[in-house]
């Protein structure tokens, strides 16, 4: 089936009784339907292009069931957000995490704004992907925050075969130029590109010089 086949829904659209707490609570539940969004649609070497955590969430698929893809591309992602020191700089400390949740649970509104003005200098796109954020369910939006900065799967990098694009933005506060370097070197097939774009969100700020490294990865390899 072709993904147009597939209906576009807005997640304040979708049944709450199909989410299931156990399975999304870490990383690899948002894998398994990737798999069976491939399955279904009987992809077989595609490729895969993931922003953030999404990046991550494609690399576990991708080593789960390597055939399904040819390569894949990361768009500032991270495989752990918090900092393990003195060996591992991440971005964030416990207590950043913390914070963040405790807002999420005390001032939804807040959270989206700061999380937005953190991933974002530009005032129109902030005020978007807040907008975004505040319609998300806020159960499931909590359990994803957490899933996502309290995940560690750098011992997985070594595991992912597929040639693998990073493309990291030089500054960016939510995944630093340091986890990009990290990222590279313990991939296998990993190859770093730095963009010289500021923010999280270069495919939407800077969509030119994010899509030329991407085009030329796919066309060379």
């Amino acid at each position: 089936r072709d993904l147009h086949s597939f209906p576009t829904r807005r997640s304040s659209d979708l049944d709450r009784s199909a989410y299931d707490s156990r399975r999304y609570g870490t990383l690899a539940g948002y894998a398994t339907d990737v798999l069976e969004i491939c399955e279904e649609l009987g992809l077989q070497g595609a490729t895969w292009i993931g922003h953030s955590v999404s990046g991550m969430i494609g690399a576990l698929a991708a080593i789960a069931e390597p055939e399904r893809f040819a390569r894949l591309v990361m768009i500032a992602p991270s495989p752990r957000y918090l900092n393990d020191p003195p060996a591992y700089v991440g971005g964030f400390d416990r207590a950043d995490i913390e914070r963040l949740l405790e807002l999420m649970d005390q001032n939804f509104i807040g959270w989206a704004t700061a999380l937005a003005n953190v991933a974002t200098t530009q005032p129109a796109l902030a005020r978007e992907l807040s907008d975004n954020l505040c319609a998300l369910d806020r159960l499931s939006a909590r359990e994803f925050a957490r899933a996502t900065f309290y995940c560690d799967h750098r011992a997985d990098l070594a595991r992912l075969a597929a040639p693998t694009l990073v493309l990291q933005c030089s500054e960016d506060d939510i995944a630093p130029p340091c986890v990009g370097e990290f990222m590279a070197k313990q991939l296998p097939r990993g190859k770093l590109q730095v963009l010289p774009v500021s923010g999280h969100l270069p495919h939407m700020t800077n969509p030119a010089e994010t899509t030329e490294p991407i085009r030329s990865f796919l066309r060379d390899g």
